[in-house]
């Protein structure tokens, strides 16, 4: 037996709910895994809330860091006794223990901290797709990313220094802001104050190629103005609300704009994608050029105080539920 975080029905953080269920034995192509440290993301929100609905119940969680406890026929990547991590489906990280596919489960190096591995999975895998996939970023570059102080957004800032990219970072503080800067940020605007959109136009001398926004409605139309012609609008996340409806015609008015919205679900989608794109994460973290910042710590029975602090804004860097 495990405890397991659930909904039962969508809603506030009030929703989640704390049971026991039975952990069971690994199938083919799976693993049983003990967690250590589990990651908190905004997709765990929206997948509370029902904006990316579940069949219910739902077991909640995407990430975490553990120990392999068995391994299920077919499986040859990972045995009992590895430490391991992932960000995966199908949910429930949220829990002691769980058996689940073994496809997006991948050996964390033995110089990397659990509670490092369970924060950095879904995060750092983000930012890597981000950079090297869907931006191609290359040394030079300069592109704007909102949510700068956040769990993507930090480990991005480090990412950029390393790269030799021009970061242009935005949050919701001067606190915050000097936070995305310390850690490689290149400028950071407060976007609680008017017109950001025209400070960042400043900053770059006249606007930015690649503009990446996981905020959603609040920054959408800013985003835009931002892009200088041929740009590239990347939508990833939607903390503020949905993103509004988009008017094609409104991409050619403002500089035959190129639009996507990419999911980390669909990078990783293979065994060898899934391990290379891991691969990439280790090597900047292990090499020091990538810090994954645990700033907040809520034990599992917790988590609807997780999510509150998460929704209010008032969380940096990464949130871990501990065990």
């Amino acid at each position: 037996m495990a405890r397991r975080v659930v909904v039962e029905a969508f809603g506030g953080p009030e929703a989640l709910r704390l049971v026991e269920a039975e952990v069971g034995e690994p199938g083919p192509g799976e693993i049983r895994i003990r967690h250590e440290a589990v990651g908190l993301n905004f997709i765990d929100v929206y997948q509370r809330t029902g904006l990316y609905p579940l069949p219910l119940p739902a077991a909640m969680g995407m990430e975490a860091a553990g120990v392999v406890e068995a391994a299920g026929e077919g499986v040859t990547h990972l045995k009992p006794g590895d430490r391991a991590a992932y960000a995966a489906n199908p949910p429930g990280s949220y829990c002691d223990a769980r058996v689940m596919p073994a496809t997006q489960v991948v050996r964390l190096p033995d110089g990397i901290a659990m509670e490092t591995g369970a924060a950095m999975m879904l995060k750092g895998l983000t930012a890597q797709y981000l950079f090297r996939s869907t931006a191609k970023l290359k040394a030079g570059d300069t592109v704007l990313f909102h949510a700068a102080a956040g769990g993507v957004g930090l480990i991005a800032c480090q990412w950029a220094r390393a790269m030799g990219v021009t970061l242009i970072g935005t949050a919701g503080s001067d606190e915050k802001c000097a936070l995305a800067v310390e850690h490689g940020a290149a400028h950071c605007v407060n976007y609680a104050r008017e017109d950001w959109p025209a400070e960042v136009r400043r900053l770059s001398g006249g606007g930015v190629p690649v503009v990446m926004d996981s905020v959603g409605r609040s920054t959408w139309e800013g985003s835009l103005d931002c892009l200088t012609p041929f740009g590239l609008m990347i939508s990833f996340g939607n903390a503020s609300g949905k993103a509004p409806p988009v008017e094609v015609g409104t991409l050619a008015a403002k500089g035959s704009l190129y639009l996507t919205r990419p999911t980390l679900f669909t990078h990783i989608a293979t065994r060898e994608r899934t391990q290379a794109m891991a691969d990439d994460l280790f090597e900047m973290v292990g090499s020091g050029k990538v810090r994954i910042p645990v700033e907040q710590r809520f034990p599992l029975e917790q988590a609807a105080d997780a999510h509150r602090a998460l929704e209010a804004r008032r969380t940096t860097g990464a949130t871990v539920l501990t065990l």
